[in-house]
């Protein structure tokens, strides 16, 4: 009787699992007809049209002081221009790379150009006839081309229209798409086309969205010298980080993940506390279409800012030493150091000179 009970459970527990699994299995299925046959047009449309990228958000880094609190260093809001790959055509990507050169260059800003070829006139930029060879021959370009046969030979290899004649025109595209095929560019990772643009540049190509594929303004901060020069030699200053940095960072036991285009302190208190100023970068998701043009974006990180740092150094008396400095060296240079001397001499004992 005992058995007979055991096994009665037994068979009920068995029986209570496989209903359930059936139960799992007809949901699964249901679901699956729902996203597939029930919703399938749509939920495909939505995808062929909503692409989702990552983007970085860069840190206000800290800014410097003196010990009354006047800011010599600062940072000021700026713009740069990013592209991401996307899946069009050689003539819609190349239209768009017209319409965001022609922008930049009517408000007078620069976008990166390490295309070999100069126009007006037309000659090679290299720094011998071997370099010169061997592009060449990667680009399958004929060793007796000159510059202008080269040039145009490119145009044909990129798909520009040729019913573009303006020789700028076709050398700003060339600039363009030949940096893409140097320095890469992805889905996921940009390549900068120009690190600093004007108001007027980003306002523009905002407005001009529809038209430009991958392309993505953002909004960064700009280091600013608020008093010029003055103790330059203690501040210090910013630039892109080299090999030489990431070396002197490994070594010092910094793990911060920097990126290639991130600038750091080369000098200075911009160099001694850059792990202090720096802050931390943040991250925000790109929404773009199948065509590249960007639908929305969002902040999924907030950026945080870099510490203030307080020097000692007053900056009026700073600035009164380096005047008086800076006039005593034209003195001496103008008279002759011997002469300077003697001249002081004879003051200070009401000789005349």
């Amino acid at each position: 009787m005992k058995k007979k009970t055991e096994l009665e459970k037994t068979n009920f527990r068995y029986n209570l699992i496989t209903i359930i699994i059936y139960l799992c299995g007809i949901a699964l299925f249901a679901q699956l007809f729902n996203l597939q046959i029930l919703h399938g047009i749509e939920y495909r449309e939505t995808s062929n049209t909503r692409l989702s990228r990552e983007g970085r958000i860069e840190a206000v880094r800290g800014s410097i002081t003196d010990r009354t609190g006047v800011r010599l260093v600062s940072e000021d809001s700026g713009f740069s221009v990013e592209m991401y790959k996307t899946n069009v055509e050689n003539s819609v990507l190349n239209k768009s790379i017209l319409v965001m050169t022609s922008i930049l260059t009517q408000n007078g800003d620069s976008f990166i150009n390490p295309f070999p070829i100069s126009v007006e006139p037309f000659q090679f930029l290299f720094e011998n006839e071997e370099k010169l060879a061997e592009w060449k021959k990667k680009y399958k370009i004929p060793e007796t081309a000159s510059p202008e046969e080269a040039f145009y030979i490119m145009r044909d290899k990129y798909g520009i229209d040729q019913e573009i004649t303006d020789v700028y025109q076709i050398l700003n595209i060339l600039a363009i798409r030949y940096a893409i095929t140097t320095e890469g560019y992805s889905n996921t990772k940009s390549i900068e086309i120009s690190a600093s643009i004007s108001r007027d540049s980003a306002v523009q190509l905002q407005e001009h969205g529809s038209e430009l594929t991958g392309v993505s303004i953002v909004q960064q901060p700009i280091r600013v010298y608020n008093s010029g020069t003055l103790a330059s030699h203690i501040i210090g200053y910013i630039s892109r980080i080299s090999e030489t940095n990431q070396k002197e960072f490994k070594e010092r036991g910094d793990t911060y993940n920097y990126e290639p285009d991130d600038k750091v302190g080369q000098t200075g208190i911009e160099k001694v506390f850059e792990e202090y100023l720096r802050g931390e970068d943040g991250i925000k998701q790109i929404d773009m279409a199948v065509d590249g043009t960007v639908t929305g974006e969002y902040i999924s990180q907030e950026a945080i800012g870099g510490a203030n740092i307080v020097l000692t150094i007053d900056a009026d008396l700073q600035n009164a030493a380096e005047i008086a400095i800076e006039s005593n060296v034209a003195k001496i240079r103008q008279r002759g150091i011997w002469k300077s001397i003697w001249c002081k001499w004879c003051i200070s004992s009401s000789n005349k000179c």
